[in-house]
């Protein structure tokens, strides 16, 4: 008797489990939040995703755009919102598992406090100069800034974001002392750039190659290891004898908050696999420079305990260089 109580005590939570996937999704939509504003490479992936797959799972999805604070006040309104299904959030590395190495405002946990749904894909970021700077390549910039320490400034996302560790990662293997100044986003970020108002700045791949492609910013390499196959033409910053072995890339996933429904978060994780398997999004994700991949949960938590391990080393640095 004692066997067949704890039995159906094992059963119990997964039919209950099973029986929230069954009514869900119903007609109310479901809120996608995105950390940044509207026209950024976060905003453009969500997008990209959103649609197909409302129409897999045979409901509206709404894009939220929460910027602020590094996409971080997103996050703290995904950590609030019910565990149900209808709050999902397009998130990176960035608001995950780095913000709250560097800042110590930002309260919640991206290891323990979001359910882990899947990945969408990498992002290499690239660093870009003004056209008004005179900068042409990254050798030059590094020179200029070993000549006049503090004479460059480069614009991030804010403190704490991939874009702020991508310079201070920079600046660390280079022995540079090149300023940081944080935006909200990347649209203010892109006018001062064009307009001369700052030298330098990282922007994710699919943010920047518009700008690049009309000559309002000079690239001047990405950051991965290799080039970008959305833009093989730029050289990658670790070709530079000085920046040998630079490499750093973005990764977007999807999320809930945490203790969501596991068989919610099965059937998430099989739609936006089978998404991410669709030729007209694979397609329009790869000319944007993003390595669509998908995981599994499992995966995807492996990913930010493994990030949160490398970045500590730069966290002290990086956390000086934004005060």
């Amino acid at each position: 008797m004692r066997a067949c109580t704890l039995a159906a005590l094992t059963v119990i939570p997964a039919l209950t489990s099973l029986s929230h996937a069954q009514e869900w999704p119903g007609k109310k939509p479901i809120t996608l939040i995105v950390g940044f504003p509207a026209g950024g490479s976060a905003d453009m992936i969500a997008r990209t995703v959103a649609e197909p797959l409302g129409k897999r799972l045979g409901a509206a999805i709404v894009i939220d755009n929460v910027s602020g604070a590094g996409g971080t006040i997103a996050g703290q309104k995904v950590v609030n919102a019910a565990p149900d299904g209808y709050t999902l959030f397009m998130a990176s590395g960035s608001e995950v598992s780095i913000a709250r190495l560097f800042n110590p405002a930002v309260k919640y946990n991206g290891e323990t406090d979001f359910t882990p749904i899947g990945m969408v894909g990498d992002v290499p970021m690239v660093l870009v100069a003004s056209p008004k700077s005179g900068l042409k390549t990254v050798a030059e910039a590094l020179d200029k800034a070993r000549r006049e320490p503090n004479a460059l400034s480069y614009a991030s996302s804010g403190v704490g974001t991939i874009l702020n560790v991508a310079g201070e990662l920079l600046n660390q293997k280079a022995g540079t002392k090149i300023s940081h100044v944080p935006y909200r986003g990347a649209a203010q970020m892109a006018i001062d750039v064009a307009g001369g108002n700052i030298e330098l700045a990282f922007f994710m791949t699919p943010t920047a190659l518009p700008h690049i492609e009309s000559g309002k910013m000079v690239p001047l390499g990405v950051t991965t290891q290799g080039r970008s196959r959305a833009a093989p033409q730029i050289p990658s910053l670790s070709e530079t004898p000085a920046l040998k072995g630079y490499d750093i890339s973005l990764w977007n996933a999807l999320f809930g908050p945490a203790k969501m429904p596991p068989a919610i978060t099965a059937r998430l994780n099989k739609e936006l696999n089978e998404v991410l398997r669709e030729p007209a999004v694979w397609q329009k994700l790869q000319k944007a420079g993003v390595d669509a991949q998908g995981s599994t949960p499992q995966g995807l938590s492996q990913r930010i305990r493994d990030e949160v391990k490398r970045v500590q080393s730069i966290a002290p640095a990086t956390m000086k260089a934004g005060g």
